[in-house]
Protein backbone atom coordinates (compact mmCIF):
# COMPACT_ATOMS: atom_id res chain seq x y z
CA UNK A 1 0.00 0.00 0.00
CA UNK A 2 1.66 3.37 -1.23
CA UNK A 3 1.54 6.89 0.63
CA UNK A 4 -1.85 8.34 -1.49
CA UNK A 5 -3.85 4.72 -1.08
CA UNK A 6 -2.85 4.85 2.73
CA UNK A 7 -4.53 8.93 2.66
CA UNK A 8 -7.46 7.64 0.92
CA UNK A 9 -8.64 4.61 3.58
CA UNK A 10 -8.22 7.08 6.29
CA UNK A 11 -10.07 9.66 4.67
CA UNK A 12 -12.85 7.03 3.83
CA UNK A 13 -12.82 6.57 7.65
CA UNK A 14 -13.44 9.72 8.87
CA UNK A 15 -15.87 10.24 5.93
CA UNK A 16 -17.96 7.52 7.14
CA UNK A 17 -17.75 8.70 10.88
CA UNK A 18 -19.12 12.40 9.90
CA UNK A 19 -21.84 10.58 7.90
CA UNK A 20 -23.32 8.81 10.97
CA UNK A 21 -23.30 12.05 12.82
CA UNK A 22 -25.17 13.79 10.19
CA UNK A 23 -22.79 16.94 10.20
CA UNK A 24 -22.04 19.86 7.45
CA UNK A 25 -18.09 19.27 6.67
CA UNK A 26 -15.62 21.84 6.27
CA UNK A 27 -13.29 19.69 3.22
CA UNK A 28 -9.67 20.55 2.71
CA UNK A 29 -7.96 19.19 -0.42
CA UNK A 30 -4.66 20.41 -0.95
CA UNK A 31 -1.73 19.77 -3.61
CA UNK A 32 1.77 21.31 -3.68
CA UNK A 33 0.78 24.82 -5.22
CA UNK A 34 -2.41 25.53 -3.68
CA UNK A 35 -5.05 24.45 -1.29
CA UNK A 36 -8.95 24.10 -1.08
CA UNK A 37 -11.92 24.38 1.49
CA UNK A 38 -15.05 23.37 0.77
CA UNK A 39 -18.02 23.54 3.21
CA UNK A 40 -20.30 20.09 2.03
CA UNK A 41 -24.07 19.86 3.18
CA UNK A 42 -24.85 16.36 5.71
CA UNK A 43 -26.04 14.57 2.95
CA UNK A 44 -22.92 15.06 1.15
CA UNK A 45 -24.86 16.17 -2.16
CA UNK A 46 -24.15 19.50 -2.70
CA UNK A 47 -21.29 22.12 -1.97
CA UNK A 48 -22.68 25.16 -0.02
CA UNK A 49 -19.32 27.12 0.30
CA UNK A 50 -15.82 27.36 -1.46
CA UNK A 51 -12.54 29.32 -0.84
CA UNK A 52 -9.36 27.97 -2.73
CA UNK A 53 -5.69 29.98 -3.81
CA UNK A 54 -6.56 30.04 -7.31
CA UNK A 55 -9.28 32.58 -6.23
CA UNK A 56 -7.86 35.73 -8.06
CA UNK A 57 -8.63 38.13 -5.27
CA UNK A 58 -6.17 35.36 -3.04
CA UNK A 59 -3.74 35.38 -5.65
CA UNK A 60 -3.01 38.80 -6.02
CA UNK A 61 -2.51 39.26 -2.04
CA UNK A 62 -0.11 36.44 -1.64
CA UNK A 63 3.52 35.72 -3.66
CA UNK A 64 2.75 31.73 -3.02
CA UNK A 65 -0.37 29.66 -2.39
CA UNK A 66 1.36 26.26 -1.11
CA UNK A 67 2.62 27.60 2.15
CA UNK A 68 0.69 27.80 5.81
CA UNK A 69 0.42 32.07 4.96
CA UNK A 70 -1.90 30.85 2.00
CA UNK A 71 -3.98 28.75 3.97
CA UNK A 72 -4.66 30.89 6.57
CA UNK A 73 -6.27 33.11 4.23
CA UNK A 74 -8.22 30.27 2.98
CA UNK A 75 -9.48 29.42 6.28
CA UNK A 76 -10.64 32.89 7.19
CA UNK A 77 -12.62 32.89 3.69
CA UNK A 78 -14.42 30.11 4.17
CA UNK A 79 -15.26 31.04 7.63
CA UNK A 80 -16.45 34.13 6.31
CA UNK A 81 -18.90 32.44 3.56
CA UNK A 82 -19.64 30.39 6.09
CA UNK A 83 -20.53 32.39 8.26
CA UNK A 84 -23.00 34.23 5.39
CA UNK A 85 -24.65 31.01 5.19
CA UNK A 86 -25.73 30.92 8.86
CA UNK A 87 -23.28 27.68 9.47
CA UNK A 88 -21.65 27.66 12.62
CA UNK A 89 -20.89 24.11 13.56
CA UNK A 90 -19.10 22.00 10.73
CA UNK A 91 -16.63 18.53 10.88
CA UNK A 92 -13.09 18.86 9.97
CA UNK A 93 -12.64 16.41 7.20
CA UNK A 94 -8.92 16.79 6.40
CA UNK A 95 -8.96 14.24 3.49
CA UNK A 96 -6.89 11.87 5.25
CA UNK A 97 -3.66 14.31 5.66
CA UNK A 98 -1.91 14.94 8.82
CA UNK A 99 -2.88 17.70 11.41
CA UNK A 100 0.17 19.83 10.53
CA UNK A 101 1.43 22.54 8.26
CA UNK A 102 -1.22 24.15 5.87
CA UNK A 103 -3.68 21.97 7.01
CA UNK A 104 -3.10 23.05 10.71
CA UNK A 105 -2.84 26.49 10.00
CA UNK A 106 -6.60 26.65 7.51
CA UNK A 107 -8.42 24.86 10.44
CA UNK A 108 -7.09 27.67 13.26
CA UNK A 109 -7.91 30.52 10.67
CA UNK A 110 -11.49 28.94 10.28
CA UNK A 111 -12.05 28.52 14.22
CA UNK A 112 -10.84 32.59 14.61
CA UNK A 113 -13.20 33.22 11.79
CA UNK A 114 -16.14 31.74 13.86
CA UNK A 115 -16.74 28.00 13.23
CA UNK A 116 -16.28 25.52 15.48
CA UNK A 117 -15.34 22.15 15.03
Amino acid sequence: MNKNQSRIRRARQTRIRIALQGATRLVVSRSNAHIYAQIVAPEGDRVLASASTLEGEVRKDLKNGGNAAAAAVVGKRIAERAKALGIEQVAFDRSGYRFHGRVKALAEAAREGGLKF
